[in-house]
């Protein structure tokens, strides 16, 4: 059981704009907020799989789900 997401996060709303295929995970993950308190929308239960395209670059990712959220998609750069 993880306590944290990785840095990809996509809403739930978005996937089903979109219409993305969701993947069920094995193991659900909990959801801390950055400021270390639990998430009050629930456990990350499904990813999507998606391509990402940036400066010429082309990468197959996998993306954390969460629901209710006003965001569409969070991508971490370094």
């Amino acid at each position: 059981m993880n306590n944290s997401v990785t840095e990809l996060v996509i809403s739930l709303e978005f996937v089903r704009k979109n219409k993305f295929k969701k993947k069920k995970l094995e193991r659900l993950i909990y959801i801390r907020n950055i400021n270390g308190i639990f998430n009050h929308k629930g456990l990350i239960e499904h990813t999507v799989k998606r391509k990402l395209f940036f400066k010429g670059h082309e990468e197959r990712i996998e993306v954390d789900m969460i629901r209710g959220q006003k965001w569409s998609v969070i991508l971490e750069m370094l």
